[in-house]
């Protein structure tokens, strides 16, 4: 499987979104990163989930990226950037992201792919339905998943869903 056509700034932030997500593991979080960069490559912000250490299962990187970017990135600037994530954006991920105007996504492994490892683990559906990014923000910019680098995220999932289930 071949996947998007990327550049070097698309890989090092794709990089950047793996070191954050294996920051999240270490932690005991689920292990997902994420980047918000402008439209020049220039990174802004960056975060990981934290929905294990503080309790609240929202508190995913790409919500967390949204609700920056409403208050730190001007309107006008916000379709320019892209998002980097190691998961694709869940429901509510997509929809904080729509909502703030945000352009492309590039995201490491998809939602199909996360149903798929939680079924090879016996661990019961997500509670909110996997929907591909394009279904809760039609005609956004998506690219992935990038097999490269899917291998790497799909083994720390698997750690982390074997561990708290």
């Amino acid at each position: 499987m071949s996947g998007p056509d990327l550049t070097d700034i698309d890989r090092r932030h794709l990089r950047r979104c793996v070191e954050l997500a294996r920051e999240a593991l270490a932690d005991g979080d689920a292990p997902f990163g994420s980047v918000l960069a402008a439209a020049d490559g220039r990174p802004l912000a960056e975060d990981r989930n934290r929905d294990v250490t503080t309790g609240d299962p929202t508190q995913h990187p790409e919500f967390a990226l949204a609700r920056w970017a409403a208050t730190n990135v001007p309107p006008e600037e916000r379709a320019g950037a892209t998002v980097y994530t190691s998961g694709e954006h869940c429901a509510m991920c997509s929809a904080a992201h729509g909502w703030v105007g945000l352009g492309r996504i590039v995201y490491i492994t998809s939602g199909a792919q996360l149903a798929e490892l939680f079924a090879d683990l016996g661990i019961p559906p997500s509670p909110v339905r996997t929907l591909p990014i394009q279904d809760v923000v039609p005609g956004i910019a998506v690219e992935g998943p990038v097999p490269e680098l899917a291998a790497e995220v799909q083994e720390m999932q698997r750690r982390f869903f074997a561990q708290v289930h």
